[in-house]
């Protein structure tokens, strides 16, 4: 069901988020020929519905590419507790798939279009060896990177700007201008993260703009190539795209008068609180 239809009196809208190990899936939508997530949730969800069940996801994700917190919405007449939508829905999904909360919302709520803002982390690992241990959730770079010269780049990526030197051929979006809110890139030992926040994203922007900082860490270009870059305007001169496998979708931001959960989640959020002594 569409914003723009109108629903029955007793047709309710939820809210409800999901983390996904994406290596199994060619990515959040839906595939005639190859498993998704999308499928799979919305499967999972009929089932527990006894009923068709369709969802809209705040952002898809590509295959091989991971979300902490997928936040959907979906429109039903059936009632059920939280308890049973969550306990019913992860006991019909895939290992790789974990639903972690759900709430009634309004009808104007769009899972995509309320989302003021969303977060992704691009990990690598950067050592000489090939990881063995979450070798699906990092990306290889066996160079030595300089994070504090990916930093001083990265920066200049903040603010509003035409990120056509970062969108993918395929991209779909009605133009190439976005919002950088933050983007970090920081190390601990071996392990570096790029975690970046903006209003909304191109196709592929997080991995191009990852493959272009890891130029910039290698000493190949100096940071202020990132800034020529954008001013250029073409894909072609910016780096390769990273590997999906480093990418996780951390998730979305909402308004407050949604009163929707946020990182990091209650782990026990029904279980009452200890007694003060």
């Amino acid at each position: 069901m569409s914003l723009s239809e109108p629903k029955p009196a007793n047709v309710g809208r939820y809210a409800m988020a999901f983390e996904y190990d994406g290596q199994e899936f060619c990515g959040w939508q839906t595939q005639s020929n190859a498993p998704s997530v999308q499928a799979a949730v919305e499967a999972a969800l009929s089932k527990v519905a006894a009923s068709e069940i369709k969802l809209t996801c705040c952002g898809r994700t590509d295959a091989g590419v991971h979300a902490l917190q997928q936040v959907v919405h979906f429109d039903t007449a059936v009632k059920r507790s939280n308890r049973e939508w969550i306990l019913g829905c992860n006991s019909n999904l895939p290992a790789a798939v974990s639903a972690l909360w759900i709430r009634p919302v309004v009808e104007e709520f769009s899972a995509r279009f309320s989302a003021t803002s969303r977060s992704y982390r691009y990990s690598i690992l950067n050592r000489w060896t090939k990881p063995a241990i979450n070798r699906h959730r990092l990306t290889w770079v066996r160079y030595p990177l300089d994070t504090e010269s990916m930093q001083v780049a990265a920066q200049h990526l903040l603010g509003e700007h035409d990120f056509s030197s970062f969108r993918a051929a395929g991209c779909q979006a009605h133009h190439p201008v976005r919002e950088i809110k933050s983007i970090i890139v920081s190390r601990e030992a071996e392990r570096i993260d790029i975690d970046i926040t903006a209003n909304a994203f191109l196709y592929h922007m997080v991995r191009n703009i990852a493959g272009t900082l890891i130029v910039v860490g290698r000493g190949q270009q100096p940071s202020d190539w990132v800034a020529e870059l954008l001013a250029k305007r073409r894909r072609e001169l910016a780096g390769t795209t990273a590997a999906p496998e480093g990418l996780c979708f951390i998730g979305p931001k909402y308004p407050k008068i949604y009163q929707l959960p946020e990182l990091p989640l209650v782990a026990f959020p029904d279980k009452p609180e200890a007694p003060q002594k």
